[in-house]
């Protein structure tokens, strides 16, 4: 086998996103013959090399998993955590397969998270240049004004770069109103920020799609592996062909054991 960078070997392998599989490499945590590699530009072969992370050695995925939850909020969507909070994969129970969460929700936000080991489409909807839509519905501390939307819809400056333009519209119109909010891009704590730069705080955050999978009646604190049909059309949103593998049998929705899931 040919050359690849280290991060998307990992990625493909089914270990992390390849963002997050910088961040491994950056930390050390990843051996290449028995040597620590911690430059992201390092390239391997996985048919001849060693690599391992943490001591494991790293090898490709018997299968490839794909799993919608709904993430409670006060988990942290890592699997992982030095402070010992409750991750996703406390959630994850009866589950053999490693799986890594397609970016996040922060601790304090609710709502559908995709995990899988497919770090090719993993790597396509967590990039801008994908277009993946994510939907959101939000509520915050009071309405916003036509200025306002306006801006919103425009983009907003946070950390010195404008973020990509938005779609918005009133959900519930209340003294503390929900809007749905839809998003191409998907930067840290984005909409709490892009609120806060208009004077209001989001209250409660609650993401309902990604591209066309959508949360629907899935419990909160549930998980469920996705039918072959949503993969296929998951893939072509992220501007993929249809599954190389098909996916598991679909199952019934399972909760994990945590206070969380309620």
């Amino acid at each position: 086998m040919a050359e690849e960078r280290l991060q998307k070997i990992l990625a493909h392998a089914g270990i992390a996103s390849r963002r997050k599989a910088e961040e491994l490499i950056l930390e050390g945590r990843v051996t290449i013959n028995g040597e620590t590699v911690t430059e992201l530009g390092t390239k391997a072969d996985p048919g001849k090399d060693e690599i391992r992370v943490d001591g494991s050695l790293v090898r490709p995925p018997r299968r490839l998993i794909y799993i919608a939850m709904n993430k409670p909020r006060e988990v942290v969507t890592t699997l992982s955590d030095p402070q010992g909070r409750t991750t996703v994969k406390h959630l994850l129970k009866g589950l053999r397969e490693r799986v890594f969460p397609v970016g996040r929700l922060d601790y304090h936000s609710e709502g559908l998270l995709l995990l899988t080991n497919d770090g090719e489409l993993a790597n396509r909807i967590l990039s801008p240049s994908g277009h993946v839509e994510k939907v959101y519905h939000v509520k915050v501390n009071g309405r916003l004004s036509e200025e306002q939307l306006a801006e919103f819809r425009s983009g907003i400056s946070l950390h010195g770069r404008r973020t990509a333009p938005a779609s918005i519209r009133l959900l519930k119109n209340a003294v503390n109103p929900w809007y749905e909010v839809r998003l191409t891009e998907g930067r840290q704590q984005q909409i709490r920020l892009m609120f806060k730069n208009l004077g209001r705080l989001v209250e409660k955050l609650r993401r309902v799609q990604i591209g066309p999978l959508a949360l629907r009646d899935l419990p909160l604190g549930a998980w469920r592996l996705l039918s072959e049909d949503e993969v296929r059309r998951l893939r072509r949103a992220a501007g993929m062909e249809a599954a190389a593998h098909a996916p598991a049998p679909q199952k019934r929705p399972r909760t994990g054991k945590s206070r969380h899931g309620r």
